[in-house]
Formats: structure tokens, sequence, C-alpha cells
């Protein structure tokens, strides 16, 4: 991304649970998941967090201006466990999106294989040839004059999946720097958030539900 200068948001990072194998937390807009190519990238989620949790380990992560549910492990087998739960896709994800126009219908499902474009890094493109599968179900959940709001529900995780697919459904998420054009552009932030998250305890095998309202 020339030219990107990254300038993350200041202030505490919001916990949501804590225990000896999990750790769940409300990760800001603006704030890389983990450390990005250069010394002035160093700043980021796991960094931050780590002063507090030394044995903090990633699990998954989520884009660079995408906010809300993120989930660390705090011991090797907890990250092992969590990573088999989302391979095999027992992770259930909702996200909420603003999204430009209008979609046609209540909800539907958008299955368009992605893959890098790699001139064009980082952005994903479909690729009917060569990309990997993904889906995405969606849902209108309200709409306003000119956008509309929306639940989304990544079946897999590739990245930039639901970007892309909001792209491709004719409806890109506002603020979308990458994939959105025009007045979609001219928004403070990425309209897309994390809103839930729910997996199995990896130390109990308890099904746990968390949640983080959307700021917008």
């Amino acid at each position: 991304m020339t030219g990107f200068t990254y300038a993350p948001p200041a202030g505490p990072i919001r916990l949501l649970h804590v225990d000896d194998d999990l750790l769940i937390v409300d990760k800001p807009s603006g704030l890389l998941t983990v450390p990005g190519r250069g010394e002035d990238r160093g700043d980021c989620l796991i960094a931050r967090l780590r002063a507090a949790f030394p044995g903090i380990l990633l699990v998954h992560r989520l884009d660079l201006d995408t906010s809300g549910v993120i989930a660390f492990a705090l011991t090797p087998q907890a990250q092992a466990h969590l990573g088999r739960q989302f391979e095999a896709r027992r992770v259930s994800k909702r996200y909420v999106a603003l999204v430009a126009g209008q979609p046609e219908g209540v909800k539907g499902r958008v299955d368009l294989p992605l893959i890098v474009d790699w001139p064009n890094r980082p952005r994903q493109k479909v690729c009917h040839e060569t990309g990997r599968p993904a889906l995405t179900d969606w849902r209108v959940t309200r709409r306003h004059d000119g956008y509309a709001r929306m639940q989304l529900k990544p079946v897999t995780g590739r990245s930039h999946q639901l970007r892309v697919h909001m792209q491709a459904l004719g409806h890109p998420i506002l603020g979308d720097t990458l994939y959105a054009s025009g007045a979609a552009v001219e928004h403070p932030r990425l309209m897309l958030h994390a809103e839930t998250l729910r997996l199995a305890h990896p130390a109990t095998g308890a099904v746990m539900s968390f949640r983080a309202l959307a700021p917008f």
C-alpha cells in the first residue's frame, strides 16, 4: 500500500472475557492485529495485550480497519484447540456492515471463489479458475436512504472475503478504500464490525458466545 501512513488509535483495549486459557477483546478500527512490515507498524493489538498477558498467542485476525470481537489463546494447548475449531468451521462469526445502495431481497448467499490480486496487493479478487471457495450469508436488517445495514456471516474465512463479496453483490461496504468508489468511500472508517463470536471453550468444551455492539 504505497503512501500508507499507519496511525493506530490510542486508548485502552476493551476486554470482553479472560480466563486461564482464553482472552476475548473488542478490537478498535485502525489497529493492526499483529505487527506489520516496518518499524513504524510494530504497534498492534497483540503487542498491546502482551504487556498484561505475556503468554498470548494468535488464533485468528481481523483486518486493520475492521473492529470487533477477536479471540486469543493463553496456552499452546488452547491455541491448537481453537485453531482446529476454526479449520473445521465450528466457530460462528457474525458481522454488522453498512453497505451502499439497496440489496434486492432480504437475505441470500454469495458463493464466489477468491484469490489474491498479486499486482494490486493486498487486494483480493474473484477468480473461478484458481480461487479458493468462499461463502458468505447475508441478511438486510434495516434500510436507510441510500444505504442498508446488513448482518454478514462468513461460512469460510478468506482474506477480505466480506469486502469483496459485498462489492461483487453490487453493494460495497461504506468506507472501504480498497473496494468501494465515489461517495461510498467518504466515511471516517470502514463500516464493518465483528459483532458476535461463538466457539467452544478450549479447556471445558462449553459453548460460549461473545458480543460487542457495533460503534456505528
